[in-house]
Parts: structure tokens; sequence; C-alpha cells
């Protein structure tokens, strides 16, 4: 095989395969520094080596073992016997297939680690982006609107916490882990809304952050057979699948009733419809699979006018039970509107204006004005879109607020 082909093989094995590597070295060396090192060591040396004696039989094995043991001399160089250097020492009597038969499990082990409870929510997600996902911290900044080396500052400190609170790299016990998978959960979904849809800027999405997030609930539901897992899943698969057509080939944002749903990936509704359903034939009725139970209604409606909004309705006063929040209630009032009309959806959403919660919140404004507008009130939808339009910082958002200023201001 030629260098080329060689490298080609080396590079593609790194994208495929060293955040799981990474995963087993942290477990056996337990350090994020120490194993984020000899991943790179034990790639440098495959890139040197591989060429003159051959791919090994189980690469990764032999990336993880070389890695290990390059950590290993490292802590001899440095002659820095603390009781984890010297316990690592001792690990070398042990027989290599005791070290590697727990590989599958580490992913997960490093999921739950990254997130865990006591982080703060935004050093879980960039913990996860970098060390799970392996995003460079570049990307991870860009995404987030963060300065990189603000972004590397949290990662450190992040790592510290974990090392100094002795944190347990670990999956968590039967007791503990229904409210572990929760904040495990609440990760994913915060980093797939990151890239759904952005905070300010004129990018609307960020595709690979939607990825990532997709990908991490595959890989923890195919470590851990939980109905909310699939619940989340399927969640964003709905919403994912409408990435191609929500906005104008002009660039113009377009609401759901707008949306071509011919660009719709319909393979992405199927897969996800089926996961909703198993989730709710196993009892789950928590939040992530009620709204993905929500979005399907959406997503496999033939047309706007055809979606059950009763059906819709019904989920919401579900929902609410598993999660009283202000948007739950906000999405639940435009559900109101559709099965009873203007009015009943702007008492709702007045009772939610009176108890600013929402204040800042600019889809709060934008639906009181569209259903003000549907309600005869055009003086008042014009200072409720404004309202929102104060409230935003997304251009897209912005232009299509601006749009609808100017078509009721047209009408008066």
């Amino acid at each position: 095989m030629e260098q080329a082909a060689f490298k080609q093989l080396i590079q593609t094995l790194y994208s495929d395969e060293s955040r799981q590597i990474l995963a087993t070295l942290i477990r056996l060396l337990g350090s994020f520094e120490l194993a984020e090192e000899a991943l790179q060591d034990a790639f440098s040396v495959a890139m040197r080596q591989w060429p003159n004696d051959g791919v090994p039989g189980n690469p990764r094995a032999w990336l993880i073992s070389t890695g290990r043991y390059k950590a290993i001399d490292k802590l001899r160089r440095e002659q820095r016997m603390q009781p984890l250097e010297q316990q690592l020492l001792d690990d070398l009597e042990s027989p290599e297939p005791e070290q590697l038969d727990h590989i599958e499990d580490d992913s997960l082990r490093l999921i739950f680690t990254c997130c865990h409870p006591a982080l703060t929510s935004e050093a879980r997600v960039a913990l996860t982006l970098r060390e799970v996902c392996g995003l460079t911290t570049e990307q991870v900044a860009s995404a987030f609107l963060t300065k990189p080396a603000t972004l590397a500052q949290r990662i450190v400190r992040a790592k510290r916490k974990i090392k100094d609170m002795q944190l347990p790299y670990e999956v968590p016990q039967a007791d503990a882990l229904s409210y572990r998978v929760n904040a495990v959960l609440q990760v994913i979904y915060l980093v797939f809304n990151a890239g759904y849809l952005s905070a300010t800027g004129d990018t609307l999405q960020h595709p690979e952050l939607m990825r990532e997030a997709i990908r991490l609930a595959r890989l923890l539901r195919g470590l851990l057979d939980a109905p909310e897992v699939c619940g989340l899943l399927a969640l964003m698969l709905f919403q994912a699948s409408r990435q191609r057509a929500r906005q104008s080939v002009d660039g113009e944002l377009l609401r759901l009733h707008e949306q071509n749903r011919a660009l719709w990936n319909h393979a992405m509704i199927e897969e996800a419809d089926q996961l909703v359903c198993d989730a709710l034939k196993r009892g789950c009725l928590r939040s992530y699979t009620l709204q993905a139970a929500i979005a399907g209604i959406h997503a496999t409606a033939g047309s706007a006018e055809e979606t059950d909004w009763q059906e819709i309705l019904g989920l919401y006063n579900v929902l609410l039970r598993a999660e009283y929040t202000p948007v739950v209630r906000l999405n639940r009032a435009v559900a109101v509107g559709h099965v009873h009309g203007a009015q009943a959806a702007l008492t709702e959403i007045e009772q939610l204006l009176a108890e600013r919660g929402l204040a800042d919140y600019h889809l709060l404004h934008a639906t009181h004005a569209h259903f003000l507008n549907l309600a005869g009130h055009t003086k008042a939808a014009i200072t409720a879109y404004q309202q929102a339009l104060q409230c935003t910082e997304l251009e897209q958002e912005r232009a299509f607020l601006r749009t609808c200023i100017s078509a009721l201001l047209a009408r008066q």
C-alpha cells in the first residue's frame, strides 16, 4: 500500500474511531489530558510504523494499547510517582484482554462524565462537543458565538472540576440512572437547538451541530435501552427533516405552513415515526416523547390544512402535566387558537404576558401579534410585532418580522 493510501486509511480511522478510543484511554488512564496526549501519540506512531509493518488485525485495540504504553512511558520519564501513576504502572502486569473488554461501554461512561450535574450547563455542552463529538474548540466557539479562548477556558475548568471532585468515570447505578439520563438528554437537545436555530447573526442553522446531536442520541440509544432516548431522537429527526425547507431560495424564513413538504426528508420522518410509536407503546409519556408525538402529527400530515390540531391540543394537555413551563403553555396556546379560535388563544397568551416570564422571548410577542391580527386588531398586532423585533438578533427572524409589520402597515 502506498504512503498516501496509508495516510488516508489512518485519517479515516481517526475520523471514525478516535472518540471511542479516547473514551477507553480515559478509563485506562484516569485523566482527560493524559488520554488526549496518548491518543495523538498512538496515531503518530501508526503513521510511522504501519507503512513498514502493515496494518494490525485489530487497529482500534492496537491504538489503545500503544496509547496506553506511551502514556505510561511519559509518566516514567517525568518520575512523578503519585498514587494514580503508580497504579498505572502496576497495570502493566495485567493481561491486555482485561484492559480492553469494556470498550463498548466506554463511550457511554464518557457521555455521563461530560454531562455530570456537578458541571454547569455551558460546561457540559462544551465538554461533550469537544470530547465526545470531537469538534475543535474553534468549531464549538463559532457555533455558540463565543471566543475560542473563552471556550477553551470553560473546558479546562470543567476537566479540573472532574479531577478535583473525583467525579466517577462510570455509568450511574440504577437508582441514579433516570436522573442522570435526563441530564445527558438535556445536553444533547441543547446542542441540537443551538444548531436548529441560531441566537444571533445571519446564519439560521448550524447543520453540523444538529448532526452531532442526532449522532449522540443514536449512540446513547445503542448503549442504553431507555424509551425517552427514543423520544428525543424522534423529536430531533422530525425537526431536522425540515432543514431544507425552512428558508426560501432568497434566504427568507418560512413558517411551517409555508414550507414545501416535498423538500422534507421523508426517510427521517418515517424513522422518527417508528421511534415515537415504540416509546409510546412502552408507556413513555415524558416530555421529549410527547413533543415528538406532536411533531409527528405535523410531519405526517399531507398538508398544513390536514393537520389534526385537536389531537395536538390533547397531547399538549398531557405534556403540560409533565412539563408545566411558559414555553409549553405558549405552544399549547397556538393549538388552542387553531381549535377554538383567535380570541381563545389571546386569552392564554395575554396571561403569559402578564406573568412576564417570557418578556424577552420574541416568539411570545410574534405569536401574540399573529392572533391579534387574526382577531382584527391590526394596530395592536403591529405593536406586538415591533416588540418581537426588539427581542431577537437573528437576521432572518428580524427580516421576517419586518415583512409582517410592513404588510400590516400597508393595510391600514
